[in-house]
């Protein structure tokens, strides 16, 4: 008996990431891990912080009844009005635990929210690149995924995002920071965007949600702060975890923000409950809940990130590779250099030479753009400048 036709096809196309990451692997153990410069996987090397440890051991411990045991689908009630009051905070509105559902991860607090707007046939709209799982989030549930391209910069480009509305329009996606280009929305980018989404429901009847994908959100340089969605827009959701924010991706937890605006918001609210439990999840890790709700006040060293952001520049500077200088998340995006006389290669092909010089990276088609190369600096930095001379090499003889 085969397995499904559309779960056969997506592994033909397996994410690259993946590939590259075990591809890596294989490198690291016929050379040694010091010769090998991973940059593939946005896995954070960074430790949680050391509250986090505190945290877990001292739960852990308790012996309260109840502790491990089923809660509301949407999750423990003082574990959502400690995380509503964070989410207020960063989001510029008045949010309460009513407003949270505590997700596995930010992955399945997307798929949660899609399977609670989406009827068969409904458009998502996301900018090119984009982290390639979207198509796949979206797909789950009976949706179709409408790519547009972003500005030369990367911001959105709002004439093209307004040329791909129509009427099965149930949702803008937007990942700020974002992955992989590192750039961050500009507050007045969101508000024209918010305008346009407002226009268009007046025409059709059907105002589109905005979906933010927020889990580099804390991770920004240079004074860069990430504007409030729920702020600008009444129909938005944001989905996030504390993958990146305190290195806890292994760990699954995140949870979605509802606007407390939204049209028709009990039926949200009880759709995403419901969906939550539907999809399988049933709940967020109960552990993970009572822990990250202790930890509000936490994040990583981002000075760190930006450390490595900076030596990886230099790395890059050397070579001549240019590249989308990133404001927040931890990779850079980068342009694939001229092939001397052979003219432009494509990025896979750069991939794969880059390989011989046994450096990993993602080509840009992955993240449907190509021409372009993504390398992760969730990496130690001694690493990182080590890499210097095989970028050196490879560049040169590409």
């Amino acid at each position: 008996m085969a397995i499904a036709k559309a779960v056969k096809g997506a592994l033909a196309g397996a994410s690259m990431i993946r590939k590259m990451f075990e591809e890596g692997s294989e490198l690291k153990k016929k050379h040694g891990a010091e010769h090998v410069f991973d940059f593939s996987i946005g896995n954070p090397d960074l430790e949680p912080p050391r509250a986090f440890h505190e945290a877990l051991l001292r739960l852990a411990e308790e012996d309260k009844k109840g502790s491990h045991g089923y809660m509301s689908n949407q999750g423990f009630p003082d574990v959502r009005e400690a995380i509503a009051k964070k989410a207020s905070r960063e989001q510029g509105v008045d949010l309460s635990g009513a407003h949270i559902i505590m997700s596995v991860g930010a992955a399945g607090a997307l798929n949660v929210i899609l399977k609670t707007i989406l009827n068969p046939g409904d458009e998502v709209i996301v900018s090119a690149p984009y982290f390639m799982e979207y198509s796949a989030y979206t797909a789950n549930h009976g949706g179709v995924l409408v790519t547009v391209d972003s500005k030369d910069d990367f911001n959105l480009d709002i004439a093209a995002i307004a040329k791909a509305l129509g009427e099965k329009t149930a949702a803008v996606l937007i990942n700020s920071p974002h992955n992989p280009t590192g750039r961050v929305y500009p507050r007045e980018t969101l508000e024209e965007l918010a305008a346009l989404l407002r226009e268009h429901g007046k025409k059709t009847g059907r105002k589109p949600y905005l979906l933010s994908d927020e889990p580099y959100r804390e991770i920004v340089y240079g004074g860069v702060t990430v504007p409030p969605l729920l702020a600008v827009y009444e129909e938005s959701l944001v989905a996030t975890s504390y993958s990146k924010n305190l290195s806890l991706p292994g760990e699954r937890i995140g949870y979605i923000a509802v606007n407390p605006k939204a049209g028709e918001l009990d039926d949200l609210l009880g759709g995403l409950v419901y969906a939550t439990r539907v999809l399988g999840y049933v709940n967020a890790p109960a552990l993970m809940q009572r822990v990250v709700a202790r930890l509000t006040e936490e994040k990583v060293a981002v000075d760190v990130y930006a450390a490595r952001r900076d030596a990886f520049i230099e790395v890059l500077r050397k070579t001549g590779i240019e590249y989308a200088p990133p404001e927040g998340a931890f990779y850079l995006f980068c342009k694939v250099p001229r092939r001397g006389k052979d003219g432009p290669g494509g990025d896979g092909d750069f991939v794969q030479h880059l390989k011989k010089h046994l450096i990993l990276g993602v080509p840009g088609s992955s993240f449907k753009k190509p021409g372009w190369v993504r390398f992760a600096y969730c990496v130690d930095e001694t690493l990182i400048r080590a890499s210097a001379e095989a970028f050196k090499n490879a560049v040169a003889q590409w």
